[in-house]
């Protein structure tokens, strides 16, 4: 069975609607905000996912784990292991590899639903390549919506990362650097727990983020559940070259 370590660094940040999608894998969680230590890069089996929280990426003091956690997104990406880095986990993978992210950038919050412009080298990438083949539209023209909540922001890419995907608001929504990716939109996030985070947010408008979200459910959960499955068989594949190598 294709094993994956999620690393989780807020209560209400969890694995959410990707707990269904890898019903499959054995997967390991590693609450970090409670204590648990941030595995070596040895011990996350085939693949790591970090999920998203409500400190900076920079936030060492407010949560002590980050630098252990930003050196093993580093070894991963460097390493050639499947690496999924959502929110804040795609900004720590940022400053990981030699990126920038900028606190409370001054665009201000990207709340509820994004639409993402899919990038021309968006096509061919492992992960992300399966949801843009589907899109109507060619080249930069293609556009999907995803949900996402942040006010932190990617500024500069990692030296030789690929970019991936651009929102109106921000430009970097998607980026590949090594065998890691960055998500800064939540493809795994439910109405549930939008309305969790919009509730602790207290500055945006919830009933409107919920009513969208509503309105188009139905492709938020299509295209997330490619991108979960488009991960985990990346996963699976660099396993089993592992393997017979």
């Amino acid at each position: 069975m294709t094993r994956v370590t999620v690393v989780q660094s807020s209560a209400d940040v969890p694995l959410d609607r990707f707990a269904g999608w890898w019903s499959e894998a054995e997967l390991t969680i590693v609450r970090a905000d409670l204590g648990e230590a941030v595995p070596e890069l040895r011990e996350v089996g085939d693949g790591l996912v970090v999920l998203g929280g409500h400190m900076s990426a920079y936030d060492d003091e407010a949560a002590p784990w980050l630098p252990a956690l930003r050196t093993l997104l580093a070894q991963a990406a460097a390493a050639g292991v499947p690496t999924l880095g959502v929110c804040l986990g795609a900004q720590l993978l940022a400053v990981a590899t030699g990126g920038h992210v900028q606190v409370a950038a001054p665009p201000g919050p990207e709340a509820g639903l994004v639409d993402l412009w899919w990038r021309p080298e968006a096509a061919s990438d492992a992960l992300v390549g399966p949801l843009v083949a589907g899109l109507p539209g060619a080249g930069d023209r293609k556009v999907s919506a995803q949900p996402t909540l942040h006010s932190d922001a990617v500024v500069d890419l990692p030296p030789g990362a690929v970019w991936l995907a651009s929102s109106n608001q921000y430009p970097y929504q998607a980026f590949r650097v090594g065998s890691a990716w960055g998500l800064q939109f939540h493809p795994e996030a439910s109405a549930t727990t939008l309305r969790d985070w919009a509730t602790w947010d207290g500055t945006v408008d919830t009933e409107a983020i919920l009513a969208a979200y509503a309105a188009r459910e139905d492709e938020l959960v299509a295209t997330g559940a490619v991108l979960a499955c488009a991960f985990l068989d990346v996963v699976r594949e660099a396993a089993e070259a592992s393997v017979s190598a």
